[in-house]
């Protein structure tokens, strides 16, 4: 098939640090490739594909993130080319889903995000624009009324990611993300000093959570129990979620997936966390961690660890989150989805 893969356009494919979104295009994009697909990747000019690339923008723009303007001119890229494709896939935001129903080449749209009220109005108004794919079953149970064409998880390229067992880890436990409220690192650090473990925290510090991070998590951190290592590269990420004793994930709102806790598992590391959302869809309750409903169950949990083999964790992701897997589910929406367009 011919397919268009519209990314976001803020953040390089794939991404050097921060980007769930990006890795997941990363990955569907060249195993789609490697099937005999020809795929072009609409994303910046920095992106590594073995697609074909086409770059509205020279290079990555995080500290643009959410600026529309810079969306609209990609899914604009795209769109001005459908008719040389099959299929296109967007990943991006509004824009696309909004302009979708102008083009006679079907769109398949990844919900990424969350739905709130706003959000899933605005779904709900373009609901036949294009075909939705959503990446949990919690997710699509938030705004049933789209024409939905299925449900996705998203991948991880497992062999990529190093796997240690219990003696080979290291002391502390690992708090990884986004740095904002939602994401519950006060509670891990809560845990943390209940507990007496160490904790290091790593993530992307954006603009709309700076005064949560200077004013909530940065008087915390001292150093020594409690470090911040800010935004790491690919292959310190690999380090710390491979040695980390356990994952917390002490999430405060309703995750529509949560790529990082797979991330977690591939590397054999247990995840603990509350079961907001998709959580319960992602983690295998007492086989690859523990889902807990409070602060108190997370401090308990940790004495638990003895009970999960990281090669339990490490077994799941490849069972469930594989990139053929997550390919093999978006070829069959293709298929339909075009069948059902012709």
């Amino acid at each position: 098939m011919k397919i268009a893969m519209l990314a976001p356009p803020w953040i390089k494919i794939p991404p050097a640090g921060y980007g769930g979104i990006e890795w997941v295009v990363h990955y569907l994009t060249d195993e789609l490739v490697d099937r005999g697909h020809d795929v072009t990747l609409f994303a910046t000019g920095d992106s590594t594909t073995n697609a074909t690339l086409s770059a509205t923008f020279d290079k990555q723009m995080p500290d643009r993130i959410g600026e529309t303007v810079f969306d609209v001119q990609q899914v604009s890229t795209c769109f001005r080319r459908a008719a040389e494709f099959d299929v296109i896939h967007d990943h991006s935001g509004f824009a696309a889903v909004a302009f979708a129903g102008f083009l006679q080449t079907p769109v398949i749209h990844t919900l990424h995000g969350p739905f709130t009220p706003v959000t899933c109005g605005f779904y709900q108004t373009f609901r036949d624009s294009a075909h939705f794919v959503s990446i949990s079953d919690y997710q699509r149970s938030c705004c049933p009324d789209l024409r939905h064409a299925g449900t996705v998880y998203n991948p991880i390229d497992i062999n990529s990611w190093p796997y240690r067992d219990k003696e080979e880890k290291g002391d502390y436990l690992l708090a990884f993300g986004r740095l904002c409220a939602d994401k519950g690192f006060h509670t891990a650090i809560e845990v943390a000093k209940r507990t007496g473990e160490k904790l290091v925290i790593a993530g992307a510090i954006q603009p709309q959570s700076r005064d949560y991070y200077e004013n909530v998590v940065r008087p915390q951190v001292d150093g020594e129990q409690i470090t911040f290592v800010g935004e790491v590269n690919l292959t310190e990420k690999w380090n710390l979620f491979s040695k980390a004793k356990a994952f917390l994930f002490p999430i405060q709102w309703p995750e529509p997936f949560g790529l990082v806790m797979i991330e977690a598992m591939a590397a054999g590391t247990p995840v603990i966390a509350f079961p907001e959302g998709s959580v319960p869809e992602v983690v295998a309750d007492g086989r690859t961690g523990f889902l807990v409903k409070d602060t108190d169950e997370m401090v308990e949990a940790l004495g638990m660890l003895d009970r999960i083999n990281p090669a339990d964790c490490r077994e799941y992701v490849q069972e469930k989150f594989s990139v053929s897997k997550c390919a093999d589910g978006y070829e069959n929406v293709y298929q339909e989805v075009v069948a059902r367009s012709s």
